[in-house]
C-alpha cells in the first residue's frame, strides 16, 4: 500500500519547465484539475501557447511572458459552473519536495488569491488533505 503524504489548504510548488519557484497554491478537492493565474494566452500555428503571468507576490514572475506547446484545450467548469474551454499545458513539477509531471490549464484567476490552483486529479492517490493545516512543505 503507497503511503500518501498529508498536505495543507495552501502550500508551495515550483513549476521546473517554466522556471517558477515557490508559487503559493490553494489546494482544492472541489476543483478537478490544476489551473494558473495568467493572461494575454492564445495559441499560435505551431501549437505552441503564449501567456503572461500574473503574481504580484513575485516580482520576478509579474508580467513574465511564456511560451511552451500546448498540450491540450480542454473543457472545463469554472467555480461559478460556466464552461469554458482552456488551454493547458504539461510541465514537470516541484511538490512536497518530490518531482512530478502535472497538467495545468491557462485561466484568469484575477478574482481568486492564489495564482496557482491544484486540484483533486494531481492529489489523487498520492495526498491526503489536512484543512486545518497550511505550508506543511516547509517542514520537509
Amino acid at each position: 500500500m503507497i503511503e500518501k503524504k498529508i498536505v495543507g489548504s495552501k502550500e508551495l510548488i515550483s513549476i521546473l519547465d517554466l522556471e517558477l519557484f515557490d508559487l503559493d497554491a490553494k489546494i482544492d478537492t472541489g476543483a478537478d484539475s490544476n489551473a494558473i493565474h495568467c493572461d494575454d494566452i492564445f495559441i499560435d500555428d505551431d501549437k505552441m501557447v503564449h501567456f503572461t503571468l500574473l503574481d504580484e507576490v513575485h516580482e520576478s514572475y509579474h508580467g513574465k511572458k511564456m511560451m511552451i506547446p500546448l498540450y491540450k484545450v480542454k473543457k472545463v467548469k469554472s467555480s461559478n459552473g460556466v464552461i469554458q474551454y482552456r488551454p493547458s499545458i504539461k510541465v514537470a513539477v516541484k511538490f512536497m519536495g518530490k518531482k512530478y509531471v502535472a497538467v495545468i490549464s491557462l485561466t484568469d484567476r484575477s478574482d481568486m488569491q492564489f495564482p496557482m490552483l491544484i486540484g483533486r486529479k494531481f492529489l489523487s492517490g498520492k495526498f491526503l488533505v489536512d484543512v486545518s493545516k497550511e505550508y506543511l512543505c516547509k517542514q520537509i
